[in-house]
């Protein structure tokens, strides 16, 4: 059997019966370190170019990020390269500190301190892996001998640092596979590196816990960043930090449910680029505290120039669903959804608490635009549509016009599919309703009210055709002379008048609906008065029923 999921072994939870953090919230922003230019550049099929790396390191500079992981300058030249790039043109601010990436060998540690020579304030990153699978499978060593490695790496590191006094050092190490490691012998290598650096005694210690492959639910996860915090010496001198990636599609929430555990850091790219399905996505993250009202201490505001930077360095595009940052997240396509968002944002008002059905973060903060927020198809309904006339072109809608037209529109969009953009939309209502036959336009009118009602004159068409009638009101009266003239049956079952507002070249817009003949005709029309407005839409929807100029000769003859 090819599909055999016999095969595979269980994760083991983790036995603790004293864990605190599920009843934790998380009330601030970790520290945050970005390692795009390394663990997410040694994912890339084409790795990326000096030029791409400094365009990738302001952006990440631009956006807020004190920490950033530049690369692993003893293992890869263009690293080196680029690190003295950075330090020899002054081109790390000063409240932003570098880390780079090197593995527990002497010879490599010694190149990474030449790579950041002249350095003002670096983070020197050394890891040894921990795991069973790596000790037995891999190398071929006992505990003890990883363990050593791990030591000796940490006395080296503290060792070279102190022939460049002038440089503010951090120390960070990671037992790589750290979801692979026995948690009482990952506390056992831990606490033997922090007993060479003594963060007690004021050297800056960062303790990496990496889900190099995720391994198990992220409340696993969460219980062993815990039992870790409980159980390894000098914690309350270290930052303890994590870097999950997303094997098994939870990076982020591992992330997130390690800093209620108790981390203090978290690693991650923009866009969750790295090895296999990627690292922990900050962009994300960070996201969902700020969606929280809680301060993420970076900058998402401008989120097109953030995705336009990360593609073109990485050469990877970015999903349009991806979170936050996907050019359809804040999209709504479904008709209920439509109208339930239009109907929260006309609710809301300046200064409230952001609170609109399907939109977990206003889209304002991101640099989007509210026009990108309704978008039609055939799945859309009549708030979708009546929200993207009120938008583009202060066209309000009744409910019974709402209701029709959404149905001329969803037409349209199954007979030539996909989306139906705003132009076809406004487009399609104009054919439909807007539309005035000349020989049906009004030219002029006249109203006068006396006791018994109001006697109204209207001319239309070319040449000119006068009808006179009687009613009650202006729409009664001209009813009549409508029924008088062409021997029709006409009733107005509903008409609606609004006024529009700025940036419109009309004044008025009536909407109307008749049953002339037992036939249901709507109408509208735009004038310059909700009277005038009123009147067109009645003569054009009569006119849809009555037909051609010939036939009006013939009638009035």
């Amino acid at each position: 059997m090819a599909f055999d999921h016999s095969k595979y072994i269980p994760f083991q939870p983790v036995r603790k019966t004293d864990r605190r953090w599920p009843d934790k919230v998380i009330e601030k922003a970790p520290d945050w370190c970005a390692v795009d230019l390394r663990d997410g550049n040694q994912a890339l099929v084409k790795p990326m170019t000096v030029a791409q790396k400094q365009r990738l390191f302001d952006l990440l500079v631009k956006v807020g990020f004190k920490q950033i992981e530049i690369g692993f300058p003893a293992a890869s030249q263009p690293d080196f390269d680029f690190c003295r790039k950075l330090i020899e043109e002054n081109r790390i601010p000063d409240d932003v500190r570098i880390q780079v990436l090197t593995q527990a060998r002497p010879e490599l540690i010694e190149r990474t301190y030449q790579a950041l020579e002249g350095a003002k304030r670096a983070i020197v990153h050394v890891y040894n892996s921990t795991s069973t699978v790596q000790r037995e499978q891999v190398f071929g060593m006992d505990r003890e001998g990883i363990k050593q490695i791990a030591v000796n790496g940490a006395r080296l590191v503290q060792k070279i640092a102190a022939r460049y006094p002038d440089t503010d050092w951090t120390f960070q190490y990671s037992p790589e596979s750290f979801t692979g490691t026995e948690l009482d012998y990952a506390a056992e290598v831990i606490d033997a590196v922090t007993e060479v650096w003594r963060p007690d005694q004021g050297q800056k210690v960062i303790i990496n816990l990496p889900a190099t492959v995720e391994m198990a639910t992220p409340n696993v996860f969460a219980d062993q960043i815990e039992w870790i915090c409980d159980n390894i010496q000098r914690r309350e001198h270290v930052s303890i930090s994590v870097h999950t990636h997303n094997d098994r599609g939870c990076g982020v929430a591992a992330a997130e449910l390690a800093v209620m555990a108790g981390a203090d850091r978290v690693e991650g790219t923009l866009m969750g680029n790295g090895e296999r399905t990627g690292n922990m996505d900050l962009v994300t993250m960070a996201m969902n505290l700020y969606s929280q009202g809680i301060d993420p201490k970076v900058d998402m505001s401008n989120m097109a120039e953030i995705t336009d930077v990360v593609e073109a360095c990485t050469e990877i595009s970015t999903h349009p669903r991806h979170p936050y940052a996907g050019e359809l997240v804040f999209t709504a396509f479904s008709g209920s959804h439509q109208d339930a968002i239009r109907k929260c944002l006309a609710y809301r008002k300046e200064g409230d608490k952001w609170n609109v059905a399907y939109l977990p973060i206003d889209p304002k903060d991101l640099g989007r635009r509210y026009e990108e927020v309704v978008r039609i198809n055939s799945q859309s309904g009549k708030g979708g549509v009546a929200h993207v006339l009120e938008r583009d072109y202060k066209i309000s809608l009744p409910r019974w016009l709402q209701i029709e037209f959404s149905q001329c529109v969803q037409k349209e969009a199954e007979t030539h599919g996909g989306e139906i953009d705003s132009h076809t939309i406004h487009r399609l209502f104009e054919d439909r309703y807007l539309a005035v036959d000349n020989a049906w336009r009004l030219t002029t009118y006249d109203l006068h009210r006396d006791e018994e009602g109001v006697n109204a004159t209207v001319k239309f068409g070319q040449p000119a055709i006068e009808l006179k009638g009687h009613g009650l009101g202006a729409v009664e009266a001209v009813v009549a002379a409508l029924q008088d003239t062409y021997g029709i049956t006409l009733a107005v079952e509903a008409y609606d008048e609004f006024a529009l507002g700025e940036g419109t070249n009309a004044n008025a817009l009536a909407c109307i609906r008749i049953v002339v003949d037992g036939e249901v005709r709507s109408s509208a029309a735009l004038a310059e008065d909700t009277t005038s407005a009123t009147l067109q839409a009645l003569l054009s929807a009569v006119g849809n029923h009555v037909g051609a100029p010939e036939s009006v000769a013939a009638a009035t003859a």
